[in-house]
């Protein structure tokens, strides 16, 4: 039998927001292709926020539109 995958509530991921904004701003900053950012847990997180409360969370293509024009703006 597979393990089961852990759950997560709400709750958890809404006090995780901020880590999960980190990570990918983290990833932006290393240069990692958006593909990539797009395979990784923070991303599927905060796409689960989004879905689960949109009014409250950014979806996670804009955030990510967002910090890449940071990024360009920076350099």
């Amino acid at each position: 039998m597979a393990p089961q995958p852990a759950r997560i509530t709400i709750g958890e991921l809404e006090a995780k927001y901020p880590v999960y904004c980190a990570a990918l701003q983290r990833l932006v900053s290393l240069g990692k292709a958006p593909e990539e950012i797009e395979r990784t847990l923070c991303w599927d997180r905060l796409a689960l926020l989004n879905r689960s409360l949109p009014h409250r969370y950014k979806a996670p293509d804009l955030l990510l539109t967002k910090l890449l024009h940071q990024a360009q703006v920076n350099d």
